[in-house]
């Protein structure tokens, strides 16, 4: 449980960074925008060093699901637009997959 919330954490980091530097390249917004986005880009690198997992790689994979549906939630909150049944079918899908790897018994 604490992985899973610290992927979510971390997705949301690495989305709010990503979305300062659209915002600068995208929107006009001020290059002010890339301080933030580069305080939660390193936030969210930190973050995805706390799972408990000791192959990186596996740790990424299965953060892949949770990012996908935190980019939906993004989508839909802050940017206004809903999801359809097609995102909503591909991030269940991801997350499924996601979990898979994140649950199954590995071997070590």
């Amino acid at each position: 449980m604490q992985s899973i919330i610290i992927y979510v954490g971390a997705a949301m980091a690495e989305i709010a960074g990503c979305f300062a530097f659209w915002a600068w390249l995208r929107m006009g917004k001020s290059p002010v925008w890339l301080l933030p986005g580069c305080v939660s880009l390193v936030l969210f690198a930190w973050l995805l060093t706390r799972v408990e997992s000791s192959e990186a790689g596996r740790a990424y994979a299965a953060y892949g699901g949770i990012y996908i549906l935190s980019a939906l939630l993004w989508l839909w909150l802050a940017e206004g637009v809903r999801p359809d049944r097609w995102d909503l079918i591909g991030a269940a899908l991801c997350l499924c997959g996601a979990g898979v790897i994140l649950f199954s018994p590995h071997r070590v």
